[in-house]
């Protein structure tokens, strides 16, 4: 038995925005948050990290992760962000810690992988091909059905996404995914990437926890913005849920038989499902928990918070009731409009006081270049909103959006000023 007080390692970026609220949770519960972050070990140090790691050296991370718990234990190791679930895994296995195993992470974090699993148990989800970017696209658009989807395999946050209606829009799709791709990695090598149906409907979001393969619903989000492209940016998430309650049930089923497929069996989950007459399509799932600062609309018994109910499961301590509060609740990702250079934003305050916001953060800096999807990978910010009714926290919500102004410079002429 271990004689320290819990002790979590969390896993993050620096681009993560999770990285306080799990420390806040921690300490409010009397858990040890011991933040390891994606970069070299000297810049950890400056910016006072306990350890620094790169993500993308598997093997000599885990091996450090081991050395370092080996005189500073941990009870468990999680992942806040795609980049880090595999890792986590990995390390976990090694220090015989729970969590899911190396090949459920890895399941849940290569598209072509978590389809075929999918598909082969049954799973409703797209069609779906693999290629590759040393395909000639010409050939392959003559190859498939329209309209289709092209997305990278293991890009998280709709990056690289991009929709097509015929051949010439494919073409250029995976032109413009080749660039994003090689830019990605720094070389061109071939990159493998995929070709789904687009499945048409109501988009929704499932946040859960799974105990032994037990799926608890935490949240469904409604996303009452259309998705139909041709890129897939996120914009507003509204809980509880206005579909009807078999509706509902048959998503969680759905999610469930999806985590099932891919073999994961614990820890936070979170799903993306289509929903039309036909019933819920199975879009992606993750072994981790809800991104960005979206967890801050999400609140439970006691007002715990999402990250106060990952870390007492973590640490095998009892959870409170995972009723969320009766309060329906919304958050909003401010979408990058264009490339360049955010000079101001204005109209802050009176966005703040719309009835029903409970805050906005701002969390793109200024004079700092920004880029939209599907190449980009962050937001503007947030906003949240409280309200009676789904309806009214909507309203809220793009209320405030339409009073706020973002001025955004061409990135050239800002470096010439």
């Amino acid at each position: 038995m271990n004689n320290h007080a819990p002790r979590v390692m969390l896993l993050i970026t620096a681009r993560s925005y999770r990285g306080e609220a799990f420390l806040q949770a921690g300490q409010r519960l009397g858990i040890e948050v011991i933040q390891v972050i994606d970069m070299a070990h000297e810049l950890a140090d400056f910016w006072r990290y306990p350890l620094g790691i790169d993500f993308n050296q598997p093997e000599t991370a885990v091996q450090t992760i081991v050395d370092f718990t080996a005189h500073t234990p941990v009870d468990a190791i999680l992942a806040v962000d795609d980049s880090g679930t595999l890792l986590a895994a990995r390390a976990s296995a090694r220090l015989g810690l729970p969590h899911n195993s190396p090949l459920a992470a890895e399941a849940a974090r290569d598209k072509h992988r978590m389809r075929t699993l999918m598909a082969a148990a049954g799973v409703p989800c797209p069609i779906f091909r693999r290629f590759s970017t040393a395909d000639d696209p010409h050939f392959v658009a003559t190859q498939i059905s329209y309209p289709c989807v092209v997305k990278p395999l293991n890009l998280n946050g709709s990056r690289g996404v991009i929709r097509a209606d015929d051949g010439e829009q494919f073409v250029a799709a995976v032109q413009r995914l080749t660039r994003m791709l090689d830019q990605e990695a720094a070389n061109v090598a071939p990159k493998p990437y995929l070709v789904e149906d687009f499945i048409p409907g109501f988009e929704v979001a499932l946040e859960g926890m799974l105990d032994r393969g037990h799926l608890t619903v935490l949240a469904l989000f409604d996303k009452p913005d259309p998705l139909d492209g041709p890129f897939f940016e996120e914009t507003i998430y509204v809980t509880p849920s206005r579909l009807p309650a078999t509706v509902q049930a048959e998503i969680a089923d759905c999610a469930a038989r999806a985590a099932q497929s891919l073999g994961l069996q614990g820890g936070s989950v979170h799903a993306e499902l289509r929903v039309n007459e036909r019933g819920p399509w199975m879009l992606e799932v993750a072994g981790r928990s809800i991104g960005g600062l979206c967890s801050q609309t999400l609140r439970f018994e006691m007002d715990a918070s999402l990250e106060e109910l990952i870390l007492r499961q973590a640490c095998g301590l009892p959870l409170p009731t995972t009723q969320r509060e009766n309060q329906a609740s919304g958050v909003m990702m401010i979408p990058i409009p264009e490339a360049g250079v955010l000079q101001r934003v204005a109209g802050l305050e009176d966005a703040k006081n719309v009835p029903g916001i409970d805050g906005i953060e701002i969390t793109a800096k200024l004079h700092y270049p920004i880029t939209p999807l599907p190449e980009g990978e962050s937001y503007l910010g947030f906003i949240f909103a409280r309200g009676e009714t789904p309806a009214v926290v909507e309203e809220a919500l793009r209320a405030a959006h339409s009073l706020l102004r973002f001025t955004i410079a061409p990135e050239i002429g800002l470096i010439m000023v």
